[in-house]
């Protein structure tokens, strides 16, 4: 395994570190790839997707208690909505997101069932690792980047079983809000593509997700206003692009979702 020693709460030199993250983000239909230089400590925070981080040239730390030690990793598995912090020194460091409700988010589910952060193991961390760092020195373009994403994801769900696919109405209602995601959606809207009563959608949604509705809703329009950033808008064309009500009604989601604020996130 490839969990290190925990440290004492401020011990770490990234805790004084202004936060920033430099790269591209890449997404796909249930997940994305941050890769880039980071460097200092986020807030405490969740988010809808597992999540896989990979410091491609040292170290990381997480903690997941707010009095509890910080652990060093070569490579970890946080959970889906597994409340955390997150510290990096000016490394380069690929953090794949993967929504739990898709054929690999619930095969990670099954693997990684224990704890809420877990070290990821050898020879997968090293095999991610090495393929993510390759093609992000190479610079190759997105489509070759997603690729290799996916790939890594691969590589670290082996041959762990799926278990069920998401019940066929949560399914048809998760394409509905892909499909009306820069526009209103409502839980009632979603009930009706489902072909179920709010009530009954609202729990089978949460049941099938892990998420309530709101929650994904929210998690959903932050990955079109990120996307809109990487592709060069404002972060205000990104709120507007993604139906958030404001650009300040983004940026405390962001904040909620990723610890940090927004306008640190600085494409490369």
């Amino acid at each position: 395994m490839t969990s290190l020693h925990v440290h004492p709460l401020t011990s770490h030199p990234a805790a004084t570190l202004p936060v920033v993250a430099l790269g591209r983000v890449y997404f796909w239909q249930g997940g994305s790839l941050w890769i880039g230089r980071g460097q200092g400590r986020t807030d405490w925070h969740d988010h809808h997707a597992h999540q896989i981080a990979l410091p491609l040239d040292g170290t990381c730390l997480f903690r997941s208690e707010a009095d509890g030690g910080w652990t060093e990793f070569t490579g970890a598995f946080v959970h889906s909505h597994c409340h955390h912090q997150f510290e990096v020194e000016g490394l380069t460091v690929a953090h794949v997101f993967v929504e739990p409700e898709t054929l690999a988010g619930r095969a990670l589910s099954r693997r990684f069932s224990d704890d809420d952060i877990s070290p990821l193991g050898e020879p997968e961390r090293g095999a991610m690792a090495a393929m993510l760092l390759a093609a992000y020195r190479a610079g190759v373009g997105e489509d070759e980047m997603v690729a290799t994403a996916k790939g890594a994801v691969a590589a670290l769900v082996g041959t762990s079983a799926p278990g069920a696919i998401v019940d066929a109405r949560i399914a048809k209602a998760i394409g509905y809000i892909r499909e009306h995601i820069r526009g209103p959606i409502s839980l009632a809207d979603a009930a009706a593509v489902a072909a179920l009563s709010p009530g009954r959608f609202r729990h089978l949604f949460v049941q099938e997700t892990g998420a309530a509705f709101r929650a994904y809703l929210l998690w959903s329009r932050l990955s079109v206003a990120i996307a809109c950033s990487m592709a060069g808008g404002s972060w205000t064309d990104a709120a507007h692009e993604a139906g958030f009500a404001d650009s300040a009604h983004l940026t405390r989601t962001f904040k909620r979702m990723f610890g940090l604020s927004p306008a640190t996130l600085v494409r490369q």
